[in-house]
C-alpha cells in the first residue's frame, strides 16, 4: 500500500493528512504551530506517520506542503497554494460545494471551485486582521472565554450591539468598553460576528456565491459566525462532513495522491 501526504503549515495551527491509494484519510492531525514553520512541519508529520506506522516521510510515495509556511516543508516533494488546496480539499469532500469563504489566522479567502476540483476565481483580503482567527481570539480575551465558548455566546442574543471599529485594536478596545458599560455579552458577541459576516460579502462574491457556501479554516466551527453569515449573506452555509480545518492539508494529499500515481 502506497501512502500520500499534505502538511499544511498555518500562522496559527499546523495540519497533516495521510492518504492511501484510494483517497481514504488514514492520518491526520491538528497542533499548534510553532514560532519556527520548519519544526511545526515536523512536529506534525511525524505524528500521521506513527498513526500509519511509517518512520520517515521517506516513506511517502509524494507528499505536498501547503499554507502560510509551505516554503518551509523541507521534506516535500513540492508546495502548492492554499487556495488550491482548499479548493481540492473541499471538492473530494463535497463535490456539490462551489463556494468557499477561508478564514486563516492572518486572512480571509473568497474562493470559487471549479468542477474539476481546481480554482476558478479567488479574492483575498491580507491587509488587515479583522475577521480573522487572530481577530477572533482578541475578542475572546476581551470576553475572558475560549473561543469555543466565545463562538456560542451569540446564539443566544435577542438583539444585536452593533461594532463600528474596523481595526482588531479599535474593535477590541470598543469591546472592552461596553463590557464594562455592562451590556449584555451575547447581545456585543453578535455583533462581533455581523461584523465579520459583512466583511465576507465581498469575498462571498468573488467566489460566485449564490445560494449556498461553505467555510473553511478554524472559523468555520464558530457556530455565531455560521448564523451572522446565513443571516448577512442570506446565504446556506454547508457543513462539510470532515473537519473543515483540515480542508488545506487534505488538498495538498490528494494533489500528492493524483501526482503520485501519475508518476508511477
Amino acid at each position: 500500500m502506497k501512502y500520500f501526504g499534505g502538511c499544511d503549515v498555518g500562522s496559527t495551527y499546523t495540519k497533516a493528512v495521510i492518504l492511501d491509494e484510494d483517497g481514504k484519510i488514514c492520518a491526520d492531525t491538528t497542533i499548534k504551530s510553532k514560532i519556527n514553520a520548519e519544526v511545526s512541519a515536523k512536529l506534525a508529520m511525524e505524528e500521521v506517520l506513527n498513526k500509519v506506522g511509517l518512520k520517515s516521510s521517506k516513506e511517502l510515495a509524494y507528499l505536498i506542503g501547503t499554507g502560510y509556511g509551505r516554503n518551509k516543508v523541507p521534506f516535500a516533494d513540492e508546495n502548492i497554494s492554499e487556495i488550491s488546496c482548499h479548493a481540492m480539499g473541499v471538492h473530494i469532500t463535497d463535490p456539490s460545494v462551489k463556494a468557499i469563504i477561508d478564514i486563516g489566522g492572518q486572512d480571509v479567502k473568497g474562493i470559487q471551485v471549479d468542477t474539476d476540483g481546481t480554482v476558478k476565481n479567488f479574492a483575498m483580503n491580507d491587509k488587515c486582521a479583522a475577521g480573522t482567527g487572530r481577530f477572533y481570539e482578541a475578542m475572546a480575551r476581551s470576553f475572558e472565554m475560549s473561543l469555543p465558548e466565545f463562538s456560542n455566546l451569540s446564539l443566544t442574543a435577542k438583539n444585536v450591539i452593533p461594532i463600528t471599529a474596523q481595526c482588531t485594536v479599535f474593535a477590541e478596545s470598543e469591546v472592552i468598553t461596553l463590557v464594562g458599560e455592562n451590556k449584555p455579552m451575547d447581545e456585543i458577541a453578535a455583533g462581533i460576528q455581523m461584523a465579520v459576516a459583512k466583511r465576507c460579502f465581498v469575498m462571498a462574491k468573488k467566489a460566485g456565491a449564490t445560494d449556498s457556501i461553505t467555510l473553511t479554516g478554524g472559523c468555520a466551527k464558530n457556530a455565531g459566525l455560521k448564523q451572522a453569515i446565513e443571516r448577512v449573506l442570506k446565504l446556506k452555509v454547508i457543513d462539510l462532513k470532515t473537519d473543515p480545518q483540515l480542508m488545506g492539508a487534505l488538498g495538498a494529499a490528494e494533489y500528492a495522491r493524483q501526482k503520485g500515481l501519475a508518476k508511477a
